[in-house]
């Protein structure tokens, strides 16, 4: 399948809880996406490093995105969250990070996605694993309208 150009090329046009935290959609093709976040005083914890809800929220969305690509303009996929395991490797209090979410197995429902996120150094910030279930109507690639 061909690369759709982003639903989100910044975070200005997210919906719901996602413009809270503000990200852009770098990339999004079958089995990968990649979104990216400049932090921002609101995404940092009381200790003046960037707070683990904000990894943990980046990486549930990259890991479903990675599962839920849809070639169609104006059409998505979508999914919920069964697990999420997030391990937190590094800090970081100011740039840029980079997620990276990879769809590693799955059948027509359920899917498996991993992912990284990395500071603007290539510093590993913290890894996720999640198991999704695709929701009624998203199986096919034609997904449901927006």
């Amino acid at each position: 399948m061909s690369k759709q150009e982003p639903l989100y090329v910044d975070g200005t046009d997210l919906p719901g809880f996602h413009s809270v935290l503000g990200y852009c959609q770098v990339s999004w093709e079958e089995n990968e996406a990649v979104i990216e976040l400049a932090l921002q005083p609101k995404h940092l914890n009381m200790g003046g490093v960037i707070h683990g809800g904000v990894l943990s929220s980046l990486l549930d969305i990259a890991l479903a995105q990675a599962g839920t690509y849809c070639p169609y303009p104006g059409r998505v996929r979508k999914a919920v969250t069964l697990t999420l395991t997030t391990t937190f490797t590094g800090q970081c209090s100011g740039g840029t990070i980079r997620i990276t979410g990879r769809k590693r197995a799955g059948g027509t429902r359920i899917f498996n996605s991993t992912g990284e996120v990395h500071d603007d150094k290539g510093n590993l910030l913290a890894i996720g694993e999640g198991t999704f279930q695709i929701r009624s109507g998203s199986e096919k690639p034609e997904g449901v309208s927006l």
